[in-house]
């Protein structure tokens, strides 16, 4: 496990070396959003749709749906109690960028790696469906309507046009379809996608560190991020491990199913947070924060 946390924060810290150095005068923020964008239009719907094309789908998707769903709705409620009532003096737009950074995972982005590192490819089924089929869902529904409420803009919340525009979601109904279909997958169909699929992992991590800022810490906002570190690594976790053991995930699936619920805030949020006016670097830095710590606490979750 050493080995395989070490290669990650190497190409994490790869993204954390170019927002210091700026090679070639590129701010990391501009080469992030190409990175992010490359991968989430055509990457990213690649290997969606090559894994979840041959994967197993059944019932177990539907307990990860249900399991994920039930972890993020829980810890949402949870900061939305913390934030409102234990920090009374915190603007809406902190609040509002908090709840987000304790009620999201960073499903995919670093999922991924996590779980394709510990538990082999066949487990980057469990990752997507994760995220497809439950946090993307509700980040985009509720998650936008949160946003909008405690953000200061001018948008119109428009969640249902805004999931309809995920491109990995459109792989993940198609590749869903024609899994279901029996529909073979051509071979060279298959090798271009595990082609394009191949650099998803790589440069995600990269992204990632890329977004990573401690430029907004401040001793005293350490006591408005620990509701975040503990909900999103610890409380978290222990209910999809209480939830998945309930609706009969087992083996591989559901040791899957906590690690993802184990991983630090989602870099997606940062979208929403600029989209609505949100504090977006309160959300970095939690986003920052609970992946530094991460590296320490997920192996705690794998059994």
């Amino acid at each position: 496990m050493f080995y395989v946390f070490t290669q990650m924060a190497a190409l994490i810290a790869c993204g954390v070396a170019w927002r210091i150095w700026r090679p070639l005068g590129i701010h990391a923020d501009n080469s992030r959003q190409s990175l992010t964008a490359l991968v989430y239009v055509l990457l990213l719907p690649a290997l969606v749709l090559d894994v979840l094309w041959s994967s197993p789908l059944g019932l177990d998707s539907f307990r990860i749906s249900i399991t994920a769903m039930s972890a993020t709705l829980a810890c949402m409620g949870l900061a939305l109690l913390v934030y409102r009532y234990g920090f009374r003096n915190c603007s809406k737009p902190t609040a509002g960028a908090l709840i987000l950074a304790a009620a999201f995972p960073n499903a995919t982005y670093m999922g991924l790696p996590v779980l394709e590192q510990l538990l082999g490819p066949e487990a980057r089924s469990i990752a997507i469906q994760y995220d497809l089929f439950a946090c993307t869902p509700v980040l985009l529904s509720l998650g936008i309507l949160l946003a909008a409420n405690y953000g200061v803009h001018n948008e119109k919340a428009k969640p249902l046009a805004t999931l309809m525009r995920v491109p990995p979601l459109w792989a993940a109904i198609i590749a869903g379809s024609l899994n279901l279909a029996g529909v073979p997958k051509p071979v060279w169909l298959n090798d271009w996608l595990g082609m394009l699929g191949i650099g998803v992992i790589p440069l995600m991590l990269i992204s990632l560190g890329m977004s990573l800022q401690w430029s907004s810490w401040k001793r005293h906002t350490l006591p408005l991020l620990l509701p975040v570190i503990l909900l999103q690594l610890a409380i978290m976790p222990l209910i999809a491990t209480l939830v998945g053991n309930a609706v009969g995930l087992q083996g591989m699936t559901l040791t899957g199913v906590i690690l993802e619920a184990s991983l630090p805030s989602m870099v997606l949020g940062l979208v929403l947070c600029d989209r609505y006016g949100l504090h977006t670097s309160f959300y970095a830095l939690a986003v920052t924060i609970t992946t530094s710590i991460s590296l320490f606490t997920i192996p705690f979750w794998f059994n």
